[in-house]
């Protein structure tokens, strides 16, 4: 085989905990631009080490490596889907699936203020940002873009299914060449909200639907984009 057909393959590179992450030495390395260490990676002194196994990624100048965890450990910067178990004082208690439950202060809504605040009552789902992550506190939520000061999608999710999947299924959801949603969408309109902590927000016009999709996109996790196109034929048959 041409070595030119085997190039993408060399792009993946399993890493487990301790291995040394040669970032500075990868061409692809921006060096006008700080290098953003995502989940599984920390900074040792001068060197970068994995603290998980998995698949070393990498996005421009952001790093991490993507693994098939069970429980979800929080990052800043990445989508959740949480659960509102309490209101408190300046803040509401979230479930987010990760080992402790997370905090959405009031005030982290666009145009939220200490007389305009949204009311969200227990049970309610939220759609939020991980704003700050700290392995010795409990991990910070916001329902505001940071870049634009606007909701962008963030906030409260009313009607819809919530179905959970594993989190490697998530990051592959949030990636513009998935195949199921495009085939998906071009049979079936629908609303969709994927959180990074293995959790997935599907609306539709009917249950039929609904279910139809939610099935689909847990089936689709180990097959090919042929085989993903002729289990959704199957599906809408």
């Amino acid at each position: 085989m041409p070595a030119t057909d085997q190039a993408p393959a060399a792009e993946l590179k399993v890493v487990i905990p301790g291995d040394v992450i040669p970032i500075d030495q990868n061409e692809d390395h921006d060096e006008s631009s700080p290098i953003i260490l995502g989940p599984g990676l920390r900074q040792d002194g001068d060197q970068i080490v994995a603290n998980k196994a998995g698949i070393l990624r990498n996005n421009g100048n952001r790093w991490w490596i993507e693994s098939n965890q069970k429980r979800y450990i929080a990052a800043t910067g990445e989508s959740v889907l949480g659960t509102v178990l309490a209101r408190l004082g300046e803040y509401y208690r979230v479930d987010i699936g990760a080992a402790r439950p997370a905090i959405l202060p009031h005030l982290a809504f666009e145009g939220a203020t200490k007389r305009n605040k949204p009311n969200l009552t227990p049970k309610a789902l939220v759609y939020c940002r991980v704003s700050m992550a700290n392995p010795d506190m409990e991990p910070e939520l916001e329902c505001v873009n940071p870049t634009t000061s606007r909701a962008d999608g963030f906030g409260e999710l009313k009607g819809g299914f919530v179905f959970k999947c594993s989190l490697g299924l998530c990051r592959r959801l949030l990636n513009p060449t998935t195949p199921i949603l495009t085939l998906l969408g071009e049979h079936i309109p629908f609303e969709l909200a994927v959180g990074m902590n293995g959790r997935v927000w599907v609306n539709t016009n009917s249950c039929r639907e609904t279910i139809l999709i939610s099935n689909a996109i847990q089936n689709s996790e180990y097959l090919s984009e042929k085989e993903c196109e002729s289990m959704v034929q199957s599906l809408l048959d």
